[in-house]
């Protein structure tokens, strides 16, 4: 299972917003994907990364499901 919790804490520590994200081409359907835990492209990892300055451990890990 994905957990996207890292990349809110990386968003919070370099203060960037949902927003921010948005005006640098990360699109809403993306977003909405993502605060469902749901699966992104390596492509879209990429440049959250990019945009966030960061590496994928920054943006998301995966848990064991229980």
């Amino acid at each position: 299972m994905l957990d996207y919790t890292p990349m809110w804490e990386t968003m919070q520590r370099k203060k960037i917003s949902q927003y921010g994200l948005l005006k640098a081409g990360i699109d809403n359907k993306t977003l909405d994907s993502i605060k469902k835990g749901n699966n992104i492209t390596l492509l879209t990892l990429e440049k959250i990364c990019a945009i966030l300055d960061c590496t994928p451990n920054d943006v998301v890990r995966f848990v064991e499901n229980r």
